[in-house]
């Protein structure tokens, strides 16, 4: 039985190549232990290098010095490349980037296909994929059809057929309306919660962070705070000065507790802030 971490990133430092041919350090040193079911988010302002270190993660980039191992595989192996893909599949952005066929089920086959999957057992994987989603209905349906959400969730569905042990999402709501973005959240929370898959979550939306294990912030390519959400929100001030807002209810509570109102300070969300209020409410 492997009892390696679901992910290893030990002093990860990664650079890139200007057109000048100077040299811009995306990461520094970076060090972070991945638990197998853990439901880790990543936050940083643009240009962080939040994102270069998801890529690190399923070897789409390899670290300039330092080790980044995926379930014990180093990704530096070419020999593992494919297990490491495997093992951690990843959601980008853009839901239109990531889909390659005219119908649903054809998009969410296309993985189990390029893995060499016997036929039959790709279509169970694909039923079972969509209905992890809650896309079963749309399964013949044509992907351009469907809205920004939809489209998310069968990216999403296409990965799991591969079935992954871990996820990486690379801020997979930026580009969604708040519909879709619940749609998204929400099968993020069955694929970890129910089905002990590991994820790993991109994102700049704070509340998107609320229902994590643990909340990882990234400044100028390090890691500069790690924690549980309530941990890390309850440092308003030091998340501000590094650019970066909280949740909109710790952010009501810091200034509230600013105010000489008896409000904890790691408050994260509204059912927490009403039932705060109705006690203060009661003792008055």
């Amino acid at each position: 039985m492997n009892n390696s971490p679901m992910i290893s990133i030990v002093d990860v430092s990664y650079e890139y190549t200007n057109v000048d041919d100077t040299d811009l350090i995306a990461l520094n040193h970076v060090d972070l232990t991945i638990e197998k079911g853990e439901h880790l988010v990543i936050i940083g302002h643009n240009g962080s290098g939040k994102s270069t270190l998801a890529k690190q993660m399923n070897a789409l980039l390899l670290p300039s010095s330092g080790v980044v191992e995926v379930a014990g595989m180093d990704t530096r192996d070419p020999a593992l490349l494919w297990s490491v893909r495997q093992t951690a599949g990843m959601v980008f952005q853009n839901p239109d980037n990531q889909i390659v066929a005219t119908i649903v089920e054809e998009d969410v086959a296309f993985g189990p296909e390029n893995l060499g999957i016997e036929p039959t057992e790709i279509m169970n994987r694909v039923t079972a994929a969509l209905e992890r989603v809650d896309m079963a209905q749309y399964r013949h349906k044509a992907p351009h059809l469907l809205s920004g959400g939809q489209k998310q969730r069968i990216a999403i569905a296409g990965v799991i057929a591969m079935k992954p042990d871990c996820i990486i999402f690379d801020e997979p709501t930026a580009m969604l309306d708040p519909s879709g973005r619940k749609e998204v959240i929400n099968a993020m929370k069955v694929l970890n919660r129910e089905e002990g898959i590991t994820v790993v979550h991109i994102t700049h939306f704070m509340e998107e962070a609320v229902g994590a294990h643990r909340v990882a912030v990234m400044e100028d390519g390090k890691l500069v705070m790690v924690g549980t959400p309530r941990e890390i929100f309850t440092r308003v001030d030091e998340l501000k000065e590094l650019g970066l807002d909280v949740p909109q209810m710790t952010e009501l509570a810091s200034v509230l507790r600013k105010e000489g109102i008896d409000i904890p300070a790691d408050v994260l969300t509204v059912e927490e802030m009403v039932n705060h209020l109705c006690q203060l409410k009661l003792m008055d």
